[in-house]
């Protein structure tokens, strides 16, 4: 008996601890049951279609697709989430893993799971049996880390955003605090999959229209996330249920994060509202521990100790770290000789039900009925369907706050007034719904001029609803949606993909204005600003002016001159209004000399200098000017192009090359049917041996979106294969 008490705790453990693929016989019968229940259509771009007897078969079969297209990406976005990256990372990762213990261990993440309501811990076992299965009939797939995934692990990662509330909690504050005497540097990409080092805004553009400005009387939808490449798959997943949602899923995911279904339509874009705060305790150190003050009384610090594992050259090392909480939430760094404590959203169980029930509502009741479930803590909300309704919600999850208290710096956690007062009502939380002009936009911009003259009024809401300026997408698309009529979907795509430039009219025209004051005789400068002067500031694949104009910026970016914590927007006013004509013309001087040092001349096309290039499946990509690439006529969304594409340079290129913005796009008609047409950057699967690897990429370039196929006979008319997980 013993034996085999010691053998039972020896299979839990080894089945927690990820390092096993074992199947029960209960396991491989779930397996077989779901992989029988369950179909997989792939059409000619290898977009997924999923059909399932029930949601959980259609969730199986959906994650077992995900792994047949990127099982890297799937893994490494568990790995990061579960605080285990420094197992593959080393040291350097130690507090990435840390933050993300902080919040939730694996004990914690168990014991939500087991507390789940009994769909939700169906879906989630059906989640970890479709990629164990796959690793199962994949024994090639060699994975990094985990070769076992569990059901809990979903509550680890339970929203979908583009970097989730924990990323703003700085790693480099939390080695201060916790490593003071041996901090480890904080360097490369920490935050897995998730975000890359190329000073490209992550957010995205939404657009709603009823049908007063639609060809057909119908609402239509611009779903136009701006993300890493490669961060999300296209999935079209159906059950016998009710399922039967399109759209855009991340790695690793159960649900279609944004995307539609044949009744409604969510497209998520990141939010400004305040979520995060941090909160300033008072410690006190006694001969019974640690205290807190919290008004009149001392407060008990509650304490973990938290194991870290690293790897290194002579294999993986331990870190034991003493973590410490108040009721405000963990202390995450200290400032003004106080240790600070960072409340958010928590809440993963509500978080993922959220998710989930957001893909199967009918009408607007329904998914105002879901959004007030309130964990959708990190994202607003454009939304339109089929009756014709479209509907602006900023944000989701917003505490309740004493307006006396700045939030935005770090409040008196000693003072019981500074608390959250629970979260505000869906009714109180900034809305819009079927605005008289017919549109709304949110480009992560200020809400306040979603829908123009009939947006929400900013006096009516306190402030910490929204910070966020106007920024020069949100200012382009007004200007486009103020005039749009009788649109379809290709007008749609068109208006979309507008290629005016507003940041990049007032930079070149303060550099105009500064030519005309001290028209210096040197040559090239001569050349360059008559092409200026004869640009339409939009952005092509031939524009010479558009790349003259980056590299001057680039150059200022460079060159110190700037002050200190300006926003895009400011910096282009700096820049064309409050630098000085010789600071204006020397930089620019110095620019045109570096991009003839580059490329040759001061006349180089932008497609030339800004470029695509996918040679593997890398989740963090070197790039190579020797390699293949493809000229693209985008530019980043910084300047204002609602298609944006942001860049970065590989370690010696002379071009940039593309790594976030435009990634998987979506247009959506609603009707009697629904009719869309999509996008995606490369191609669905991220094995360069595919077809499918870069079966997008010139399209892409070329913007010739692909008709949906969302109706099963639309699908089977596309079909290359149908086989059951499995085979």
């Amino acid at each position: 008996m013993i034996r085999i008490a010691l053998f039972l705790i020896f299979l839990i453990n080894v089945s927690f601890s990820g390092t096993t693929n074992l199947g029960s016989s209960d396991e491989k019968a779930r397996w077989k049951q779901h992989a029988a229940q369950t179909e997989i259509i792939r059409d000619d771009f290898g977009v997924p279609h999923i059909y399932g007897k029930t949601d959980a078969d259609a969730v199986f079969g959906l994650l077992y697709a995900q792994c047949e297209d990127d099982f890297n990406r799937v893994e490494r976005n568990y790995i990061w989430a579960t605080g285990r990256l420094a197992e593959i990372e080393g040291e350097n990762a130690i507090y990435s893993d840390l933050r993300a213990k902080l919040f939730m261990t694996q004990e914690e993440a168990i014991a939500n799971y087991e507390k789940s309501p009994e769909w939700l811990k169906t879906l989630c076992q059906a989640f970890a049996d479709g990629i164990n299965y796959y690793l199962s009939t994949h024994p090639e797939v060699k994975p990094q880390l985990i070769t076992r995934f569990e059901p809990w692990m979903p509550m680890y990662f339970s929203e979908g955003s583009i970097g989730g509330d924990i990323e703003k909690i700085s790693l480099k504050k939390l080695s201060d605090f916790y490593d003071q005497k041996n901090a480890v540097k904080i360097k490369g990409n920490l935050t897995g999959s998730i975000l890359k080092k190329d000073n490209e805004p992550r957010g995205s553009n939404g657009f709603a229209l009823s049908g007063k400005l639609t060809e057909s009387g119908n609402a239509m939808l611009l779903i136009n996330p701006h993300t890493s490449f490669f961060f999300r798959g296209e999935v079209h997943v159906v059950s016998e249920q009710g399922l039967n949602a399109y759209g855009a899923v991340t790695w690793g995911q159960f649900f279609v994060y944004q995307g539609f279904n044949e009744k409604t339509g969510w497209m998520h874009t990141s939010s400004d509202v305040d979520i995060i705060d941090e909160f300033e305790e008072s410690i006190v150190k006694n001969k019974t521990g640690i205290k807190y003050q919290y008004g009149k009384e001392l407060r008990d610090v509650d304490s973990t100790l938290i194991q870290l594992s690293y790897k290194t050259d002579q294999g993986l090392k331990q870190k034991s770290i003493m973590a410490y909480r108040t009721h405000h939430g963990p202390i995450t760094h200290a400032t003004n000789n106080k240790w600070v404590s960072t409340a958010m959203m928590w809440d993963p169980i509500k978080a993922l039900e959220q998710s989930y029930l957001r893909t199967k509502n009918a009408n607007h009741q329904e998914f105002q009925k879901m959004m007030e479930i309130r964990t959708n803590s990190s994202n607003n909300t454009v939304y339109a369907d089929a009756d014709g309704n479209i509907a602006y919600y900023h944000g989701n999850f917003i505490p309740k706050r004493d307006v006396q208290f700045d939030y935005k710096k770090p409040v008196d956690g000693s003072n019981p007034n500074t608390d959250w007062k629970g979260l505000h009502p869906l009714k109180d939380q900034i809305f819009l719904f079927n605005p008289e002009n017919g549109w709304i936009q949110n480009c992560n911009s200020t809400p306040f001029t979603s829908a123009g003259a009939n947006s929400p009024k900013q006096s009516n809401y306190p402030n910490y609803m929204s910070y966020t300026p106007e920024n020069y997408r949100g200012i382009h698309a007004i200007s486009l949606l103020s005039k749009a009529k009788n649109l379809n979907l290709d007008k749609l795509i068109e208006l979309a993909y507008d290629s005016y430039l507003p940041g990049a009219e007032e930079l070149t025209k303060g550099l105009l204005k500064a030519y005309q004051e001290d028209p210096r005789e040197n040559m090239d400068i001569r050349k360059a600003i008559n092409t200026l002067k004869n640009w339409n500031f939009r952005t092509s694949e031939t524009s010479t002016a558009m790349t003259m104009i980056q590299f001057y910026l680039n150059t200022y970016n460079r060159s110190g001159k700037l002050p200190n914590g300006l926003n895009f927007m400011e910096r282009i006013d700096y820049i064309s209004t409050k630098a000085s004509i010789k600071e204006r013309l020397d930089l620019f001087e110095a620019s045109l000399e570096k991009l003839k040092k580059d490329f040759g001349s001061v006349e180089t096309a932008w497609g030339e200098f800004n470029r695509y290039q996918r040679i593997n499946g890398d989740v963090n990509q070197d790039f190579n000017d020797s390699a293949p690439s493809i000229p693209i006529g985008m530019a980043s969304g910084e300047w204002g192009a609602l298609a944006s594409f942001g860049t970065k340079f590989g370690k010696n290129t002379k071009r940039q090359y593309g790594t976030a913005g435009n990634s998987f796009v979506a247009v959506v008609e609603f009707g009697e049917k629904v009719k869309a047409k999509s996008m995606l950057a490369g191609g669905q699967s991220g094995d360069p041996k595919s077809v499918h690897f870069d079966d997008q990429m010139q399209p892409y370039a070329d913007r010739r979106f692909k008709d949906v196929a969302y109706y099963r006979e639309d699908v089977l008319k596309r079909a290359k294969s149908k086989y059951h997980p499995g085979e």
